[in-house]
């Protein structure tokens, strides 16, 4: 069966789901911008109770990934990304996300095998690069800083 470029738009756009951008873009505003007013209340709270603004900056992300890996382990994460869409992936609650959905999905292969795996097929990458060029950026300082 041969199919013209027309004819293939066509029937794409049939099967395609009608999506109203101005209302999902709205979602994803306030769901990002939601889940960053959390992250400064909780900044300023600390920040209240005399913590350094290193520390409290530390416990925020600290209480933020924690959050968004126990509400990934509840199952509410996906819940909320469903209709907020691309709102969810702020950064620190987004990379969370990944790296305990991906540990989720694959405890029913147990946890060495399975969890202890899987935690780190997302975040992976990311740490062995980020962890890498941290190194070689350090290294690289202290040789210039020698001279």
């Amino acid at each position: 069966m041969n199919i013209t470029p027309q004819a293939y738009k066509e029937m794409m756009d049939k099967a395609s789901p009608k999506s109203n951008s101005a209302v999902n873009i709205s979602y994803a505003f306030f769901t990002g911008g939601t889940i960053c007013l959390i992250g400064q209340l909780i900044l300023s709270a600390f920040k209240n109770m005399g913590l350094s603004a290193e520390n409290a900056s530390t416990w925020t992300s600290v209480i933020l990934v924690a959050a968004s890996a126990l509400l990934t382990g509840l199952g509410w994460y996906e819940r909320i990304a469903k209709h907020a869409g691309a709102g969810t992936l702020v950064p620190i609650t987004g990379f969370a996300n990944s790296i305990s959905s991906s540990a989720v999905e694959a405890q029913s292969e147990g946890f060495i095998l399975g969890v202890g795996t899987k935690i780190f097929s997302i975040a992976g990458p990311v740490i062995l690069y980020g962890c890498t060029a941290a190194f070689m950026y350090g290294l690289i300082y202290y040789i210039v800083s020698l001279f």
